[in-house]
C-alpha cells in the first residue's frame, strides 16, 4: 500500500490484443474524469523501448524504465492502465484489475483486420485460448481484486463500462471520498 491514501483509485484493464481495452479505457476515462494512461503511447513518448523483435514485429518493452516514469503518477491514483500485460506492475499500484476476454472467432477477426498473421496472430489467439492474461494477473494480484469480463459486443462493453462506474462509486464511498 503506498504511504499516502490515495483520493481515487488505479484501474488496470488488460487482455490480449485485441479484446478491447484501449476502446473501454478511453471510454471509462471520459465517464469518470480518471486519466487513461494507455501504456503502449507511454512507452514510445518516452523511449522505453529496446531492440526490435523480427519475430513479432513490434519493439521490446523497457520495463524497468517505464515503471519508474509510471510511478509517480501511479502512486497519486486516479488512473485507468490499458495494457496487455499485467505481472510486471507492482500489486500496490491497482485497486482493482479488470481482465477483458473476447471469442476466439471475434478476436481472430479483430486481430486479421489490424494486420497480425503468422506468429504473432496464433500466438495472441492462443494467449486468449489459455487464458494466459487471465492466468497471469490472477496471479500478480489478490484473487478479489481480479475479475473476468465478456466483451465481445458494444451491448457488452457498455455493461462492463457500467460496472466499472458502480465499482468506483462505491470505492468512493468506501473511502470516504465525496
Amino acid at each position: 500500500m503506498p504511504s499516502v491514501k490515495r483520493t481515487l483509485p488505479n484501474i488496470l484493464i488488460t487482455g490480449t490484443p485485441g479484446v478491447g481495452k484501449s476502446t473501454m479505457a478511453e471510454q471509462l476515462a471520459g465517464k469518470t474524469g480518471l486519466t487513461w494512461r494507455d501504456v503502449s503511447k507511454l512507452a514510445n513518448e518516452n523511449k522505453c523501448l529496446k531492440e526490435y523483435d523480427e519475430v513479432y514485429k513490434c519493439p521490446v518493452l523497457d520495463e524497468d524504465k517505464l515503471l519508474d516514469i509510471m510511478e509517480e503518477f501511479m502512486n497519486k491514483g486516479g488512473n485507468i492502465v490499458d495494457y496487455h500485460g499485467a505481472d510486471f506492475f507492482p500489486e500496490r499500484w491497482f485497486d482493482i484489475v479488470f481482465v477483458l476476454r473476447t471469442d476466439n472467432t471475434i478476436l481472430y477477426d479483430r486481430l486479421t483486420a489490424r494486420g497480425y498473421e503468422g506468429k504473432k496472430l496464433e500466438d495472441n489467439i492462443d494467449c486468449e485460448i489459455f487464458q494466459t492474461i487471465l492466468e497471469e494477473a490472477k496471479a500478480s494480484y489478490k484473487d478479489e481484486i481480479v475479475h473476468e469480463l465478456k466483451n465481445n459486443t458494444s451491448e457488452q462493453m457498455e455493461e462492463n463500462i457500467n460496472r466499472v462506474c458502480q465499482w468506483l462509486d462505491q470505492w468512493k464511498k468506501d473511502n470516504d471520498i465525496v
